[in-house]
């Protein structure tokens, strides 16, 4: 067990210690390309500070040929007098060009970049803002930082030995003959201060470095470093060892309580999960949440061992704006994203109430409390489907600018791709979409009409906007989509019936023996003796055809109960057959010979008035 604790904490600790230090290696990488901008920023000064400094320079060679005239001319008071106020013009010329370069340094210094110079243990002691002849800014700086390290090397190194010295131009601050940075009029103008005292302070700075490395080489401050990173190691060790220990007790009380408070997670009838499984979930979480801990306690604990090593006290605040960073970023993410957040609450909040009441209204038509001329009841459910997807994609337009990321390329280049494959994806059932749109405002049919579409017979159980399914009389479900039922015939037995009725009909060939009175008369009886067949109007018989061998008749009669056509027609073909045998009709079609010559009739002996004895 103890092993396993060291090893996972030997693994993450060399994880940790390599992303920070690659990190550390990319932002030494970048600084050129900050270098770059920083140089971008300064354009324009630069600019003026040339033009600026050339006429300094030129009124500096006036004034010093002024000032020598002056000294010759010791008598003659008026050409003195002449002489002072060109020197005193020159000198206010100088006191404005300084002002003018001061207050745009003070423009700049929000925006520019600062490049480090670093101390021994990686900590800033100053920044560099400006470039110095041939060297850019970030160029000063690491040169200034390894000059200054190169002072670790001198046993001999005291505060005193640093001397600031002011060559005209620049205070140079020197290490014997070792000039370790040069202070310009810029350098001060950055810093608004004045050359000899930011020259002094970067001497205080750089001594004080120096000082603070020697005392922390030492054997003993090391010795009492190691000694503090030790225990530390070891604490952290038994904080692991006892949270495996506390988290492997808590497993233990898991398992003990299945069947006892651990039961069956069950939602109405359904269980969706019993005890035993609702058990490993509860494990499994255990378990995560252990190493998170675990984890959590270690990446927090490095930072504080870092920080005894002064070589290692950057890598702390590394790791720490590693976790801390994302946190606030987040924070403030939230924070500023809450005006838009609460504009989009607004904006469904409304659309919401505004289809509740598109809804009511359509209820009320649907139900026939509301009534609008033209408008059918039927209608009142797809307008409303359609009204509330255009209000929805309405609302999605007005929300889309206050999505977070919604001006990223990323963001639109997804949008579009969704929207080309929902396109090409969906060309099918967008065609039956529109065929079912078309055929709710045509109204060929409703639900529980029977109708023939096509081929198929049957009544009418769904419509949607894709499919229509029917019931056939067989109890057979058949969906057929819109699009095939617009490119077919529809027949609709039940739209009429309930006031004109539906006229079924089936036809029967008799011979030309038969008088047409006689088989008009057995036609109509058995179509009156057929349940659900209307007494008013009457049934009637046509003609249909006039063939060589028999003629067509056609009983013709109402029904208010097209959906029962099967049964109907069942029981008008027994009745045909009971009411022509009952007239001594014979049914002889399509085509039936018979010779009488003594032969038997096709008419059955319960129906012979004359029945042959046995």
């Amino acid at each position: 067990m103890m092993k396993k604790v060291l090893s996972i904490t030997h693994v993450l600790i060399l994880l940790l210690v390599h992303s920070a230090c690659f990190a550390q290696k990319k932002d030494s990488v970048s600084t050129a390309g900050a270098d770059s901008v920083n140089t971008a920023l300064l354009a324009d000064y630069k600019k003026q500070y040339t033009k600026l400094e050339t006429q300094r320079l030129q009124d500096s060679i006036k004034k010093s040929a002024l000032q020598q005239q002056l000294e010759m001319l010791k008598n003659d008071k008026t050409a003195r007098e002449d002489l002072q106020q060109q020197i005193k013009k020159l000198e206010e010329k100088q006191d404005e060009g300084y002002t003018l370069r001061k207050a745009k340094i003070d423009s700049l210094r929000q925006t520019a970049k600062s490049f480090p110079v670093y101390g021994f243990f990686d900590d800033t002691l100053f920044v560099i803002y400006n470039r110095l002849g041939s060297f850019s800014a970030a160029d000063r700086a690491d040169a200034i930082t390894q000059r200054i390290k190169k002072l670790s090397n001198s046993g001999t190194f005291t505060s005193d030995s640093l001397i600031v010295a002011d060559n005209g131009t620049a205070c140079e601050v020197s290490y014997g003959e070792t000039i370790l940075v040069s202070v310009t009029e810029d350098d001060a103008l950055w810093n608004n201060t004045s050359r000899k005292n930011l020259a002094n302070s970067y001497k205080v700075k750089i001594s004080k470095a120096i000082n603070e490395y020697h005392s922390e080489i030492s054997p003993t401050e090391l010795l009492k470093e190691i000694g503090m990173a030790i225990a530390l190691l070891g604490l952290i060790f038994l904080i692991i060892f006892y949270t495996q220990k506390l988290f492997k007790w808590t497993a233990l009380k898991i398992s003990g309580q299945q069947d006892k408070l651990i039961k069956s997670f069950s939602v109405t009838n359904y269980t969706i999960l019993d005890s035993h499984k609702l058990t490993q979930v509860i494990l499994f979480v255990n378990t995560v949440v252990k190493w998170v801990l675990i984890i959590v306690l270690i990446y927090i604990s490095l930072p504080l061992l870092f920080a005894i090593f002064p070589w290692t006290s950057g890598l702390a605040e590394k790791l720490l704006s590693y976790f801390l960073n994302p946190i606030k970023n987040i924070g403030r993410s939230v924070i500023n994203y809450l005006p838009n957040l609460f504009t989009i609450i607004v904006i469904v909040f409304v659309f919401k109430y505004v289809i509740k009441l598109l809804k009511y209204f359509a209820d009320e038509i649907k139900t026939g409390k509301l009534k609008i001329d033209g408008f059918y009841p039927d209608w009142a459910s797809p307008s409303f489907q359609i009204i509330r997807i255009i209000l929805y994609a309405f609302m999605f337009t007005v929300i889309f600018p206050y999505l977070p990321g919604s001006e990223s390329p990323v963001f639109k280049g997804v949008s579009v791709f969704l929207g080309v494959l929902f396109t090409f994806g969906s060309s099918g059932s967008l065609s039956n979409v529109m065929s079912g749109l078309v055929l709710t405002y045509m109204r060929a049919f409703k639900i529980g009409d029977r109708v023939k579409i096509g081929d198929i017979t049957g009544d009418v159980i769904e419509k949607s906007l894709l499919v229509t399914r029917i019931r056939t009389p067989k109890n057979e479900i058949i969906s057929v989509p819109n699009s095939n039922v617009m490119s077919s015939h529809t027949i609709n037995y039940s739209s009429d019936a309930p006031e004109k009725g539906l006229i079924l009909h089936t036809t029967v060939t008799i011979g030309y023996d038969v008088p047409w009175q006689d088989m008009y008369k057995a036609l109509i009886e058995a179509a009156l003796r057929t349940q659900h067949i209307l007494k008013d109007p009457k049934p009637f018989v046509l003609q249909t055809s006039l063939e060589d061998f028999y003629v067509s008749y056609q009983i013709n009669a109402y029904t208010r109960e097209p959906g029962k056509q099967a049964a109907i027609y069942s029981e008008l073909h027994q009745n045909i057959q009971d009411c022509c045998n009952e007239a001594g009709i014979e049914i002889m079609s399509p085509h039936y010979r018979a010779g009488r010559d003594g032969s038997t009739s096709t008419i059955p002996e319960s129906y012979r008035k004359d029945k042959p004895e046995l």
